[in-house]
């Protein structure tokens, strides 16, 4: 490590390519733009549906495109991973549209090749519950793929698109690292081994995901770290650490799940069941405000913050190669190798 860190940072920060494998904002907020912006996001993984159907997701779609067009000095959909290049020279913020979910497919296969060429990269195959493809992490039995699912996977892999597993069942999961031929993306989790919650993955999907040359998005999220609401940055660079010792510094990134200026609604909406009955079964306590929980280690609440994220990386020992990796590089290989396709 550089005695210097704390100077080398910045410098080293401006080079990197820094992607963000999740943030499911409110994009309808200026202020969530001036922080993409202001962080010096390369790109970031959008999530432009969660519980939505064909229709709605469309319309999301739509959105971001007059979005786009709106703030055309700073943001850049991208579609290849020359686009990230292209968005890192002109210090733009690339916008990668992602799903957190496969309903906007419902029950029509055909539908994934509509949504890549919409520029739809990333997508989840379930989330949380049961959905046509498989099951998620909060679902009372895990059942594995369907043969919907099996499909899907294969069609995604012809298309190029990134296969999510974050929300993901175990069983569903592996399932899904088996029947994929090319790699997979954990875009936001930890390690349950690390703090067992059931939203972070077991150590036989990490190890599986990397084996295959995956990448796993640790996430930020202070209740997927060990001290909760009280996390510090330092905190989450120890999940970074753990993943890094489990898998290798080439299969870890970041994926920060940020959810700024979002309002109630919002989680009211991601907490229902099937996003229509609220609250769902996997709401521990439906009285808590999100809004006014410490969901983020100080220092590390916006996309603004990622600066200090490069710094802590130096400062924990990472060589610049490897922070490098870490901020993003590890998703431009993956994509690289997805998307190519």
């Amino acid at each position: 490590m550089s005695e210097s860190f704390e100077s080398d940072a910045p410098a080293f920060y401006r080079d990197a390519v820094v992607i963000d494998s999740l943030n499911v904002s409110n994009w309808d907020s200026p202020a969530v733009i001036d922080s993409l912006q202001a962080g010096g996001i390369t790109a970031f993984n959008a999530t432009t549906a969660t519980l939505e159907n064909f229709t709605q997701t469309l319309d999301n779609i739509a959105a971001w495109l007059h979005r786009i067009e709106r703030y055309e000095d700073v943001l850049m959909q991208v579609k290849s991973t020359a686009d990230i290049g292209k968005a890192k020279q002109e210090g733009k913020v690339g916008v990668i549209l992602g799903f957190q979910n496969a309903t906007p497919i419902e029950n029509h296969l055909d539908r994934l090749a509509l949504f890549q060429a919409l520029g739809v990269r990333v997508i989840q195959l379930t989330y949380n519950e049961r959905n046509l493809l498989g099951n998620g992490c909060f679902e009372r039995r895990d059942d594995g793929l369907s043969n919907f699912g099996v499909d899907a996977v294969a069609e995604m892999n012809r298309l190029g698109i990134v296969i999510d597993l974050s929300h993901v069942g175990e069983r569903t999961t592996v399932e899904a690292i088996e029947a994929s031929e090319r790699p997979v993306a954990i875009t936001h989790a930890n390690a349950k081994s690390y703090y067992d919650t059931e939203r972070n993955k077991t150590d036989e999907a990490i190890t599986r995901c990397a084996e295959k040359g995956g990448v796993i998005g640790a996430t930020s999220i202070t209740t997927f770290l060990r001290k909760g609401p009280a996390s510090t940055l330092a905190d989450f660079v120890d999940a970074i650490d753990d993943l890094v010792a489990r898998v290798g510094i080439d299969h870890v990134g970041v994926g920060n799940d940020f959810t700024q200026d979002q309002p109630d609604a919002f989680w009211k909406y991601i907490l229902s069941q099937q996003g229509t009955k609220y609250p769902g079964k996997f709401v521990a306590d439906p009285a808590i405000d999100y809004r006014k929980v410490q969901l983020y280690p100080p220092g590390l609440e916006t996309p603004a913050d990622m600066p200090n994220l490069a710094a802590a990386l130096l400062a924990r020992g990472y060589s610049q190669d490897d922070a490098a990796k870490l901020l993003g590089g590890n998703w431009l290989r993956l994509f690289v190798d997805v998307w190519a396709s």
